[in-house]
């Protein structure tokens, strides 16, 4: 396991989970600590959405404990599940909006729907507002999902993902069927919400280059951009690179290490710097 800094703010100690008897996740340890942003990488099926989904609570792990904001969860009851739930934001695959609903309505649901969150109706729009803005999509909350385009979709996923301005955010594939120019900018939106919230952040991508930029570059709120991170430019902040096979953690570590990992199963999602 990475050496850890700092508290940690989730942590899975041999989480084991199988479906139908074919395993999802073996023996998988690991803590991500205040501030710090995770980039998972794998083969499709490696199970790197299934941590994720242990993570919300959404699925239980067969065997092992796993801890968020220092309280286990494994077997938490579903009324306690919801206060954790509460402070951890989700973007799904796709974005998962619900097409009868307004934008408005989607950002605003864990608002109104998660009683943990406390948000007084009165709040609601202007958070909802706020966080679409965020997003530079402020002008779309009588739209329907079907009016947006997928990039756009993407964007309104990630202003219900941080409404309820959650401490640790879980990315599944941000970037996934994007083309590149809007990959960059979903990337972007990502980057910025870590850098000015200061979240902890977990991101399952296909794409090296998605990690390449959360472990390089920070977000200028005064230029509105990412520019490149110098030593000290996010203090207390790092990034760590997670590779699952089969179900399994074959590679935690920092970027340099895993460029000169000479595992061939490692190799096959990096692509290395020049």
């Amino acid at each position: 396991m990475a050496e850890s800094t700092g508290e940690p703010i989730l942590r899975f100690e041999d989480v084991s989970v199988a479906f139908d008897g074919t395993p999802a996740l073996i023996g998988v340890s690991f803590q991500a600590v205040a501030g710090e942003s995770r980039v998972i990488l794998g083969a499709a099926g490696s199970g790197k959405t299934v941590l994720l989904k242990i993570a919300l609570g959404l699925t239980r792990p067969d065997s092992g404990r796993v801890f968020a904001f220092g309280r286990e969860i494994g077997n938490m009851p579903e009324r306690e599940l919801m206060d954790v739930r509460s402070r951890i934001g989700m973007l799904f695959q796709e974005s998962a909006l619900f097409d009868s609903l307004t934008i408005e309505e989607n950002v605003a649901y864990p608002l109104e729907n998660q009683k943990a969150i406390h948000c007084p109706k009165t709040e609601v729009l202007p958070r909802v507002m706020e966080a679409l803005e965020f997003v530079e999509l402020g002008d779309t909350l009588e739209k329907f999902p079907s009016e947006l385009s997928g990039g756009m979709r993407r964007r309104v996923g990630i202003a219900r993902a941080v409404v309820s301005a959650p401490p640790l955010v879980l990315y599944d594939s941000p970037t996934a069927g994007l083309d590149p120019i809007t990959a960059h900018a979903i990337m972007t939106l990502l980057i910025k919400q870590r850098d000015l919230a200061r979240t902890t952040t977990l991101i399952v991508t296909h794409r090296y280059q998605d990690g390449n930029l959360v472990a390089n570059f920070r977000y200028n709120s005064k230029l509105g951009r990412l520019e490149p991170a110098r030593n000290g430019a996010r203090p207390g902040a790092r990034t760590t690179f997670m590779v699952l096979c089969e179900g399994r953690l074959v590679f935690e570590g920092g970027q340099e290490r895993l460029e000169a990992s000479p595992d061939p199963y490692v190799s096959k999602f990096v692509k290395r710097r020049v």
